[in-house]
């Protein structure tokens, strides 16, 4: 990103509830932002903005503060209540509106919330959108521009959000297929797709056992969906499903789990869809793109089929980026962001789902014969906490030791250090064809990299 944010990460603003900067006055003031902002780029003096949420108690404030921010600068809110993050992106696009506004902190805990914006083509919001925006929040510019009198905006609901979502998502189904028989493990977390995800695959035939789909407001992603697919395991086996769904909080990421109770991360699910479209001709440019963090057999896997892998830093965003920017039509991430660019204009869990299953049922078989196209190479992650963030071109013990493995690997395996976005972890990933050496040497770069900021305390 070319300039410093203050308020904005790589998804939104995101923070503890009721405390800065993810308070009802900071989703105001943005409220009034996005409306101006709005209204300037797309020349209209009342700027059409749809509002969702997932579950989380806190939406309720923030959806408050948001709305009354847009009124005030003579703004139409169209509120849809608990909806899918992706269902947003489609609702605005769909409805010609002016921008999209989703309150939610996807996997995180109830006590964390968040808001992040699509613009009116259903893609996150441009990054000199977001500039704008932020320079708006700590001046004084805003204060002297509100409504009055008819001028003043209005909110309403949009009662028919999730039916319109749930007809959106049926129809990326292939009509000449049904899920008849099917039977589906659906976890919802408890999030924004308690309802839509369970009647999407029942409409379409599915014989559906939905788990986590009774939010209180201060249950959503607790030890289950896609963060903790352990329910789905046990309820797969239990129930002898076909396959089972676990989605996260906003449902816009998606983790699998066979009929035999194993879970499917989203690097053998790129793999499967990626080598589906490159036998069909329906992948642009023959690519997959992915992040710095999916595995090397996932790139080994396209190669075989003729097909390559581009990656991207680590974020849905920059994977979506890099598709628009090149024209790819299929990308996604480890954690189980798919993004189909023929469907959808960001990750969606549900859609993601619809598209393995029509595989399944063209392909006659279960998802276990299915993602054995792709052949993992051992990987070892550490997250490693420190006490502060510093460049690492600027930690010269650490610099010089992942070159040392970096010769040590060759060009059988691979090292990826970086810092965590949100907070100062050292994130070390390797890749090799022997874990147990793995291991030893993403111990030997944590400890590097514990001595270089020691020293520099």
């Amino acid at each position: 990103m070319s300039q410093e944010r203050k308020y904005f990460g790589t998804d939104g603003i995101r923070g503890r509830a009721n405390v800065a900067p993810m308070t009802p006055e900071l989703a105001l003031r943005l409220g009034r932002a996005l409306a101006h902002v709005a209204s300037k780029h797309r020349n209209r003096s009342a700027p059409r903005i749809v509002i969702g949420k997932d579950t989380r108690l806190s939406g309720y404030m923030l959806e408050t503060a948001l709305s009354a921010g847009i009124c005030a600068m003579g703004g139409r809110v169209m509120l849809t209540g608990p909806i899918p993050t992706p269902a947003v992106a489609n609702l605005t696009q769909s409805m010609r509106a002016d921008a999209g506004v989703v309150i939610s902190a996807s996997h995180n805990p109830y006590d964390d919330n968040g808001i992040k914006i699509f613009g009116p083509d259903g893609y996150k919001l441009p990054d000199h959108e977001e500039l704008a925006i932020e320079r708006l929040l700590d001046g004084n510019e805003l204060d002297a521009l509100g409504r009055t009198g008819a001028a003043v905006g209005r909110a309403e609901r949009l009662d028919d959000a999730a039916g319109r979502y749930v007809v959106y998502a049926k129809s990326t189904f292939p009509r000449e297929l049904t899920l008849d028989g099917v039977r589906i493990v659906v976890d919802g977390a408890h999030g924004a797709a308690y309802r839509v995800a369970p009647e999407v695959f029942a409409e379409l035939g599915a014989r559906v056992f939905a788990v986590n789909c009774r939010p209180s407001g201060t249950n959503i992603n607790k030890g289950c969906g896609a963060l903790h697919p352990s329910h789905v395991v046990a309820e797969v086996r239990r129930r002898g499903a076909d396959i089972g769904v676990a989605l996260d909080g906003d449902a816009d990421r998606v983790i699998f789990v066979d009929e035999k109770g194993e879970i499917v991360d989203g690097d053998a699910i790129l793999a499967l869809c990626g080598i589906t479209l490159l036998r069909e001709r329906r992948l642009k440019k023959r690519t997959v793109v992915s992040t710095v963090m999916s595995n090397m057999g996932l790139e080994r896997a396209l190669e075989r089929e003729g097909g390559k892998l581009v990656r991207t830093a680590v974020g849905d965003r920059y994977v979506v980026e890099s598709m628009r920017r090149h024209g790819y039509t299929f990308g996604g991430e480890q954690s189980g962001h798919l993004v189909f660019a023929e469907h959808a204009t960001t990750g969606d869990g549900i859609v993601a789902a619809l598209q393995v299953l029509a595989i399944m049922r063209r392909e006659g078989k279960p998802l276990s014969a299915l993602t054995g196209v792709l052949e993992r190479v051992p990987q070892v992650l550490e997250n490693v906490p420190l006490p502060c963030k510093r460049p690492i071109s600027e930690m010269p013990e650490l610099s010089r030791r992942i070159q040392l493995v970096e010769k040590k690997l060759g060009k059988d395996g691979r090292v990826l250090v970086r810092w965590s976005g949100t907070e100062p972890k050292l994130r070390v990933m390797l890749e090799g064809p022997e874990p147990k050496l793995l291991r030893t040497l993403v111990e030997d770069l944590a400890q590097a990299a514990r001595r270089d900021i020691a020293a520099s305390a």
